[in-house]
């Protein structure tokens, strides 16, 4: 039954998005099926110890970054988009965190295009791919999990990526640390709705 509803609304989203229109999936009942989604799957493989790990120790470094310091780092990382040199982004892709974030999109069958995880100032931990900016923290990815709760969850509206031509939705979900119950971070995953069957298929295996 689930299979069949969510088959049927992504269809009617995808034909929405070829005439133009841009739906909000805050706005449509498949918003239900990404919230089961990000406080599944997403929220699970989140609160894997290497994760809570990384974040916890990223932290106790940037806990004590002003804005400037901040902006600075944000400036730095725009910078070295394209650059040739790159030491924070190349030692960012290249942390275990990275890694492993990595490997969980490669096998989510095409159904993530992207994640990145956030510490406690809204800098990136880690990530699967090169994102525009370093700092999160005056986006509503991170202001609407990290700075909400323990089980806040902030689902984007579908968008079309105009170099990959993907219908997608950012979910992002808050990141507590599970010994000590307080929030440490945030996660966003990006997340492919192009492909009906495909998303039905894996909301799913989701739910079992």
């Amino acid at each position: 039954m689930m299979t069949s509803k969510l088959t049927g609304v992504l269809v009617a989203v995808c034909g929405l998005a070829l005439l133009g229109a841009q739906p909000s999936f805050a706005e449509n009942e498949s918003a239900e099926l990404l919230q089961s989604l990000a406080n599944g799957k997403i929220r699970s493989f989140a609160t894997d110890p290497m994760v809570i790990e990384a974040i916890n120790a990223q932290n106790a470094v940037t806990g004590s970054y002003d804005q400037a310091k901040l902006d600075s780092l944000d400036t730095q990382w725009r910078a070295e988009i394209s650059a040739s040199d790159t030491p924070l982004i190349s030692a960012t892709l290249g942390n275990r965190l990275s890694q492993y974030l990595t490997d969980v999109l490669r096998t989510s069958g095409g159904f993530y295009t992207e994640i990145f995880v956030m510490d406690g100032k809204g800098l990136n931990v880690g990530q699967s791919n090169v994102t525009s900016d370093y700092w999160q923290g005056d986006e509503g990815k991170w202001q609407n999990t990290f700075l909400v709760g323990p089980d806040a969850v902030d689902i984007g509206d579908v968008e079309m990526d105009e170099s990959t031509k993907i219908l997608q939705s950012q979910v992002s979900v808050s990141i507590a640390d599970p010994a000590t119950g307080q929030v440490i971070g945030a996660v966003t995953v990006g997340v492919d709705v192009s492909n009906p069957e495909a998303i039905a298929q894996f909301a799913a295996s989701a739910a079992q």
